[in-house]
């Protein structure tokens, strides 16, 4: 079947209108029939709270708290929790849609979920923080559980938030439950090679789109948009490849250096500089923009969504796109990258290996057993590159792009698995 020009976007700002457009082309490619088309686009549950918070000055503020569950065909439900002041419902929803075809595509038994908090962390104290994650764990208590709902880290989130959310739902239970959620600390039932595994992901579909289109990565360049969690150890995770990281960027701004830029080095510059590369001596500083438009093969966009617009997508030269970050191509962006040739490793393949390894760390907790670092990096390692032969070859079968391809692989097995389990 040919490709299908996607609906129009009603709202460019809205993210799920922008999900619900890959999803409508690819429910047409694959055939999908009104009443399964009709559950999957649908979410299962959409809850939100309340949550009248005691402040430091002893004054009462009160926050939204969201948690959508967008699928739980597949198993439980899976999903993180932002705390920011964007969170709003429509947000949460297209998240929690992306989290069910994340999880189908790399084939772990999990829906989608996805909460959050209208709150800004950074003004807040820990206790304040405490006091808010605590609370909305109560608030979710019929939601939550390792059968059924499993929170994770998030924008503004992270293991210390999941240790108070394990803590309290650990609590009212009358037991401790490491497996309700993950992304734990390490000695709350952590796992190894969680910190890394995004960018481990996004590394493993790289090359493995790189050897698709012959490029040998000991002659390739590499320019990455992000250098948190993401973007920062796939940096450092294809450096140790062969790949020349020509550019970085944070919030501070972007850095080039043509021959190639030291990541350990760039790694332990931001960890003493209160998290920035501000004020990097290892490359020049280059306006932020500048990134997308630079001669590399491997473009890594790792920060947040919409970054690849129709503003910038035409001075885009790389060969091969691989989203680190959620939706960080705009659906409009996504035809002109197709007319251009481009391939793009999506979002919803590119960054499931926290996911992976998330599903990793709650297994373990069930088995009562921690795995070695080796054994979680080449089991997760695996499950990405078989997840995107997946992709690379619906992509062949049905004549689409590779981001239309894994919606079609995510969707079929959700759909074959709903109609296995048959509706009312």
């Amino acid at each position: 079947m040919a490709y299908i020009e996607p609906a129009p976007i009603k709202d460019k700002e809205n993210p799920f209108e922008s999900m619900m457009s890959r999803f409508q082309i690819a429910s047409q490619a694959l055939g999908l029939d009104n009443e399964v088309y009709n559950v999957l686009k649908t979410p299962v549950k959409q809850v939100l709270v309340s949550l009248p918070i005691t402040m430091d000055d002893g004054s009462i503020q009160v926050f939204e708290g969201y948690r959508v569950i967008h699928s739980n065909i597949l198993g439980p439900s899976k999903g993180g929790v932002r705390y920011d002041m964007g969170v709003n419902l429509d947000e949460v929803k297209a998240l929690a849609a992306w989290m069910t075809w994340k999880c189908a595509v790399v084939d772990i038994p999990y829906g989608g979920a996805k909460g959050g908090i209208r709150c800004n962390p950074r003004q807040m104290s820990a206790g304040e923080m405490e006091r808010l994650t605590r609370a909305y764990t109560i608030a979710m208590l019929e939601i939550f559980g390792p059968d059924r709902d499993i929170p994770a880290p998030d924008m503004g989130t992270g293991p210390r938030e999941m240790a108070w959310m394990m803590d309290e739902f650990s609590r009212t239970q009358g037991m401790t439950v490491n497996s309700v959620v993950t992304g734990k600390p390490l000695v709350l039932g952590g796992s190894l090679g969680r910190t890394e595994a995004t960018g481990r992901g996004v590394m493993v579909s790289a090359l493995a789109a790189m050897e698709k289109l012959k490029i040998n990565p000991y002659q390739s360049t590499c320019a990455i948009q992000g250098f948190g969690n993401v973007g920062s150890f796939a940096a450092l995770l294809l450096e140790e490849r062969g790949v020349k990281v020509v550019c970085i960027s944070d919030i501070s701004g972007a850095y080039f250096n043509e021959n190639g830029i030291d990541i350990k080095a760039a790694i332990e510059y931001r960890n003493e500089n209160k998290g920035t590369l501000e004020g990097f001596e290892g490359a020049e500083n280059i306006d932020p923009d500048e990134l997308f438009h630079l001669e590399v093969d491997v473009l890594v966009p790792a920060a947040k969504e919409d970054v690849i617009t129709v503003k910038n997508v035409d001075k885009i030269k790389a060969k091969l796109i691989v989203e680190g970050a959620n939706g960080p191509t705009s659906a409009k962006a996504d035809a002109i990258i197709n007319e251009k040739g481009i391939l793009v490793a999506p979002d919803i393949l590119a960054n499931a290996g926290g996911v992976t390894v998330s599903y990793f760390e709650w297994v373990q907790n069930r088995l009562g057993y921690k795995w070695t670092g080796e054994r979680v990096n080449r089991r997760s390692d695996r499950i990405m590159k078989s997840a995107f032969e997946r992709v690379y070859n619906a992509s062949i079968e049905y004549k689409v792009p590779m981001r239309i391809a894994a919606y079609i692989v995510a969707i079929d097995k959700v759909a074959k698995t709903y109609k296995y389990r048959g509706g009312f």
